[in-house]
């Protein structure tokens, strides 16, 4: 699937005399409830993400903000039901745009949805890294010994993975460590992490959202972030410094979408109360604690990232080896 740049940032930018009813419709929005699709399960870290966003928007705008999980599909199904969704502001999508919009492209033979011509991209609101966890009563204190464990298992290890980011990192890591680990997917991360604790799984890669917090209380160790070092976890190398050359620098980044065809003086009324609550303080500090960082924005940044990150994302699995589902 080509992305069109131009399509996206012309919609985005030219909004041009709109009618009377369309002004006044924005100035009035919103009136109601509005619906905001988190594409995961309840309690992972993307979970964690919509939920606070959603919180901030509602005292924002004056009305309820109710999250919907729609897991399913690497995210799939939850943003096909943000792209089917009615185009009138009250049903608005917080996702990880490079897995959603840019790494999907690739993953999938056939997508129920296109990823360009089906939404309005809003701002950016943050990024982040995944996580190279196992479980802490094991005696991996670093990748270099995760590793040499891996290959004594010859063939008969395995990972956990349950996004996108997930996978890629798994099997970059596979290729450039130069071990055998076979993939078993999951729909959230509480069940991994049993299963590790099991010793059914060896480790997975994991949303800092969502690990950051665990490793904190000691129920999982972390070996590696997959992009930037953090403040939440200052101690931990990233991929490259733990001896995984070739890895790169994977830092996943999370935005704003709304159903194509919605008004666009909605989308900029949205787009200024998101990066509102990016700039506070306390959005802030939130992202710090979970090894992530604000990351504000407008819908020309999400359009380049998208057109950036799907070209690298297409070089991601191909050197990964990941045959499109």
């Amino acid at each position: 699937m080509k992305l069109s740049y131009r399509l996206w940032s012309g919609a985005v930018l030219a909004f041009g005399v709109l009618p009377a009813p369309v002004i006044a419709q924005a100035q009035d929005y919103p009136t109601r409830e509005i619906r905001s699709i988190c594409n995961f399960p309840a309690g992972t870290g993307a979970d964690i993400y919509v939920r606070y966003f959603s919180e901030r928007l509602s005292k924002l705008a004056g009305k309820p903000v109710i999250v919907e999980n729609k897991a399913g599909a690497f995210g799939t199904v939850g943003t096909e039901a943000a792209a089917r969704a009615k185009p009138d502001g009250y049903t608005i999508y917080i996702a990880p745009g490079a897995a959603t919009h840019a790494a999907s492209v690739h993953l999938f033979k056939k997508l129920p949805f296109d990823p360009v011509k089906d939404f309005i991209p809003v701002t950016t609101v943050a990024k982040l890294s995944f996580v190279l966890v196992v479980d802490p009563k094991s005696p991996f204190k670093t990748v270099a010994d995760l590793t040499a464990h891996l290959k004594a298992k010859k063939g008969k290890a395995a990972y956990g993975t349950m996004a996108p980011t997930s996978l890629v990192s798994s099997e970059l890591y596979k290729k450039y460590a130069g071990v055998q680990v076979t993939k078993v997917q999951y729909k959230d991360y509480q069940t991994p992490m049993n299963d590790m604790f099991a010793g059914n799984i060896d480790f997975f890669f994991g949303d800092s959202s969502f690990v950051t917090e665990q490793v904190k209380g000691g129920r999982l160790r972390a070996l590696a972030v997959t992009g930037d070092r953090t403040v939440a976890l200052s101690g931990v190398p990233t991929m490259e410094e733990a001896g995984v050359k070739g890895f790169g620098n994977l830092s996943p980044w999370w935005a704003v979408f709304v159903p194509a065809k919605t008004p666009r003086p909605i989308v900029a009324k949205l787009e200024a109360w998101f990066n509102q609550i990016v700039a506070s303080p306390e959005t802030k500090k939130w992202l710090n604690d979970l090894a992530a960082e604000p990351f504000p924005g407008n819908a020309k940044l999400v359009a380049e990232l998208i057109a950036r990150d799907t070209k690298a994302w297409g070089e991601y699995v191909k050197i990964a080896g990941i045959d499109p589902l």
